[in-house]
């Protein structure tokens, strides 16, 4: 029995060994520890350098889902109770996107980035640490970081359409959608 266990699992590292050596298989490896056996049509370094936009993407959205967290616990002014359910809505949403686009990342084969150390790393948006600015400044930051994230998407779907990966492009395409409309929820409480 213990020789057919052993002969099992070196059969196992043959046929392993032999199928990492196809172009779009990766191997354990790489920086977000890609997964075994991947085979999707992408080749390994695409699915990499699009994991990788993705994980900078998560970290956009996890800060940017921070800050609202953090705008719905200290909003005060005359319009406490209606930006205090937006940004919880908000949040919300973003907490729904977060899972979403980690779990893009895993479909890849890749690691999901998932510490704040990561994310800070990683995110082009910036945090307001200790301060705490009126509704109108909360409204006006949190508009301009859903626009960065819309400039990035744009740039993030224009590369997985260069590359041929219609999955994560759709994917994108329907994250911008959502992103433009909470963008337009929060324009709508600065104008007029």
């Amino acid at each position: 029995m213990q020789n057919r266990t052993l002969y099992a699992g070196i059969l196992l590292l043959c046929v392993v060994h032999i199928i990492g050596q196809q172009s779009n298989v990766v191997i354990a490896g790489g920086p977000m520890g890609g997964e075994p056996l991947v085979n999707i049509g992408l080749d390994g370094a695409a699915r990499q350098d699009i994991a990788l936009r993705l994980n900078k993407l998560l970290a956009d959205e996890y800060v940017l889902y921070v800050k609202t967290q953090k705008y719905h616990w200290n909003v005060t002014g005359p319009f406490f109770g209606p930006l205090h359910k937006l940004f919880n809505d908000q949040y919300d949403m973003l907490l729904e996107f977060i899972d979403e686009v980690a779990e893009r990342v895993r479909a890849l084969g890749f690691k999901a980035s998932g510490t704040m150390v990561e994310f800070i790393e990683l995110t082009s948006l910036s945090e307001d640490m200790g301060v705490n600015p009126e509704a109108n400044v909360m409204i006006k930051n949190l508009l301009d970081d859903h626009e960065t994230v819309i400039r990035e998407l744009r740039d993030y779907i224009d590369y997985t359409h260069d590359r041929k990966d219609l999955g994560t492009e759709n994917f994108l395409a329907e994250l911008i959608v959502k992103h433009q409309k909470m963008a337009w929820m929060l324009r709508a409480h600065l104008v007029g």
